[in-house]
């Protein structure tokens, strides 16, 4: 059996590392080199430009805002953006979508009143008595 060591290459701008990012939802990590002391966010960045640039599904985006790395083997927490990623020294990594509340045009644009949101009915072409007047509305061709 044969043992290998991990190498680390060395160059003027410090260590780099081969790191694999497993995304929730993908088929297969994403692998790639970076500088140790590139912060997580730049990392998230990076992976998510690869991610697009080989057409995976599904569709993420490109707002590395909207998602958190972990490092399942040593934390279970999310790593801050402002760290950085060889301070762990692990090189496996899982990017997962950051969650959003039920229904952030509510959380947005809606009016608060005595700690509780206040829900306002919409009227206009987007109810269903209007889309039901319409369907209705139209001609039916006959052969």
């Amino acid at each position: 059996m044969l043992l290998y060591k991990t190498k680390k290459i060395q160059s003027g701008k410090g260590n780099r590392l081969l790191i694999s990012i497993t995304v929730v939802g993908s088929a297969g990590p994403i692998r790639f080199v970076v500088n140790e002391k590139e912060l997580v966010a730049n990392v998230i960045d990076i992976a998510l430009k690869n991610y697009a640039r080989e057409e995976r599904l599904p569709v993420l985006g490109s707002n590395f805002n909207n998602f958190v790395l972990y490092c399942p083997t040593v934390v279970t927490e999310d790593l801050s953006p402002w760290e950085t990623i060889g301070s762990l020294g692990v090189r496996n990594f899982v990017l997962v979508k950051k969650p959003q509340s039920e229904n952030p045009i509510l959380d947005a644009k809606q009016p608060i009143l005595d700690g509780k949101q206040v829900v306002m009915a919409r009227k206009g072409s987007g109810s269903w008595k209007a889309w039901f007047n319409k369907s209705l509305s139209r001609k039916i061709v006959s052969y």
